[in-house]
């Protein structure tokens, strides 16, 4: 170490995409929710699901059907991506402040 390092070590962060972080998780969950109904319905039953049906209160057009499927892929995809997103921005921005970000480059 060096005698301009004063004994102190800089921890250094490296910048997260925040695109990229996003596109990850909302793949990740829109899968999730796609093959969670679709493995419902292959299973089939008299009464098919009824904890998956309560998504339907929260993500408009969803069932525990074949469209259902697409739809919670879609609706999985975009909460996915703005939480990726949101996470992934606020972390930089801390980062940022605090002085510790490094270009990832």
């Amino acid at each position: 170490m060096a005698a301009s390092d004063d004994g102190r070590l800089a921890i250094r962060v490296i910048r997260l995409e925040a695109v990229v972080q996003g596109m990850a998780l909302g793949v990740m969950s829109g899968l999730a929710i796609f093959l969670a109904t679709i493995v419902l319905i292959v299973r089939g039953g008299p009464k098919v699901g009824p904890h998956l049906v309560l998504l339907g209160q929260f993500l408009p057009g969803y069932a525990v059907t074949l469209t259902g499927a697409f739809v919670g892929l879609g609706w999985g995809f975009a909460g996915g991506f703005a939480a990726g997103y949101l996470v992934s921005t606020l972390y930089n921005r801390i980062a940022m402040r605090r002085g510790t970000l490094e270009d990832g480059s």
